[in-house]
Parts: C-alpha cells; structure tokens; sequence
C-alpha cells in the first residue's frame, strides 16, 4: 500500500501537460498549443510556421467586384522555428474604427508595430494594414496577437477552410511566370523570391517566408476578366524598373513603401492592381518579374 501511494505520489508531480501524445512530437505540441491560442491552424513553411486569419466578415468593393478574403484581405502571422527566443512578423487587415485599439493592444503585448499604411487604392471600405514585429518566447508572443485580434472583428477559423475545386486556370499562370501556383476556386497564389540577397535584421539573417517572396494573387471574375494584387519585395535599384513596367502594361502601382525597421539592405515593397482579360494581366506581370532581374 505503501508503494502505490509513492508511486501516485510522483505521477502528480509529473508534468503531464507537456508529454507529446503517441504519434506526436514536442515540435508538433508546439504548434498546436499555438494554433489553439490563436485559433487558426498552422501551416508550415521553410523556417517559420504561418497562422492565417481571413478577412471574411468584411464586404470589400473595388468598383463592381467584390475582393475575396485570399485576394487581398488576409491577416497573419509567421513565427520562426527556433525556440529558445522566437521571432514572429506579419500584418493585420483593419478597418479604419479598428485601428485605435489594435495598436493599443499590440503595444501591450510588446509587439512592435513597424508600419500601418494601405495596399490598395479605391476600395471601399478603406482597408488598411498593419505590420508588425515581436521577440521572445512563442506562448507569450500568441497571447498577445489572440488579444489584439479580439479588438477586431476578424473571425478565428480553429481549422483549415475546406479546398474548393481549382477553376482558375493555374497552368496558365505557371506558363506566364514560371512558378507553381496554389489554386482554390477562383482563387491563385504564386511566390517568386526576387530579392539578390539576404536580409539581415538584429544580426540574424530574416527569412523569405517572413514575407519576402513577392507574392500575387489571382482572382476570377470571368473567364475573360482577372483581378491581380500582391507586392514585389525588392531592393533599391529594382523599384524603378519593375514601375515603369507595370504602368506600361496598364497595371497600377498602388504604394511603393516598407514594411520592416533596420533591415540591411533596406527592402522596398511595390503593391499593385491589374484588371483585364488574362492575357493583359500576366503579359504585365511577367514584364514586370522580368525587370526585377528574375
């Protein structure tokens, strides 16, 4: 009797909590620990696991069509994979009454905010965007993002949206880019790192999945008519060339401005909006891609 009360006596003091499940590892404890903080699933990439929230409560116009959340309304947030002291960046979509309260709460929770400007031009509601960066361990970092996304009125999916059948034509965005795209529906996506270098920032070098892999995205209106947003991440001497090659396909540049602080060398971020048939949408694009020096 004396010996099962000392052995019920040490499975107390074990720290149950944190012995993976069969099947699991610390690792992967990790990330759903985090992903139920934040509510959303996460999604892992090269050096860093995402969180992405969508924007679907809002009703966003661009004249007669309205922007579908995976176009250009979508918040997140990437934490790197080390986990002695955590990075994490990302920005938040906010409308204007939004604001106020999300940098109060972020500066609470210690995350430095290291932009807050628009992407696009013309919409309604006016969108805006939020960028940010925090330091330190990953569970404190999740809390303090769950708390500023409660100010909000952005949804908090505990899982993944279910995959709709591709209808866009991704072949033909792989023809005209020479990258894989991600189709969903209506909906594609396509990165193409086109930095020449590494970026460096508090001495370690920054990731491109921390939002450096120029991303576009498509979205279907009609077979003859594509929408296409997303930004070029790019140094100095790129930003004049990639202009000048959008506004001469018809594309329009819609910002040129940063979103990080101190990184070397500095990067700049070129966001834009294409609308035409999909052949004028990625011959312009792919002019574009070809002035970076890709």
């Amino acid at each position: 009797m004396q010996s099962a009360r000392f052995f019920l006596g040490l499975l107390a003091l074990c720290p149950v909590a944190t012995i993976p499940l069969q099947g699991q590892t610390p690792d992967s404890v990790r990330w759903a620990t985090l992903g139920t903080v934040l509510g959303a699933k996460p999604v892992a990439q090269p050096g860093v696991h995402r969180f992405n929230f969508p924007r679907s409560d809002l009703i966003v116009r661009m004249g007669d069509v309205t922007i579908a959340p995976a176009l250009a309304l979508t918040s997140w947030s990437a934490f790197t994979d080390d986990t002695s002291s955590t990075t994490v960046m990302g920005d938040l979509v906010v409308i204007a009454p939004e604001l106020p309260a999300l940098l109060a709460a972020l500066a609470s929770a210690g995350i430095a905010v290291t932009a807050v400007h628009n992407h696009l031009v013309g919409e309604d509601p006016q969108v805006m965007y939020v960028h940010y960066q925090g330091h330190g361990a990953s569970k404190e970092l999740a809390a303090g993002l769950a708390h500023a996304l409660t100010v909000t009125a952005t949804p908090r999916p505990a899982a993944a949206r279910p995959s709709m059948p591709v209808t866009i034509d991704t072949a033909r965005i792989h023809a005209a880019l020479q990258s894989e795209p991600k189709g969903n529906g209506t909906i594609a996506s396509v990165g193409m790192p086109l930095l020449k270098s590494e970026i460096v920032m508090d001495g370690r070098v920054v990731p491109v999945t921390f939002g450096l892999t120029s991303p576009i995205n498509f979205q279907q209106v009609s077979e003859q008519r594509w929408l296409a947003t997303g930004d070029f991440a790019v140094t100095s001497a790129q930003v004049q060339p990639i202009v000048r090659a959008l506004i001469e396909a018809g594309i329009t540049p819609t910002a040129i401005h940063s979103h990080l602080l101190g990184e070397t060398p500095t990067v700049y971020f070129i966001h834009f909006w294409a609308d035409g048939t999909p052949t004028k949408v990625l011959s312009g694009l792919s002019a574009a891609v070809t002035a970076a020096g890709r």
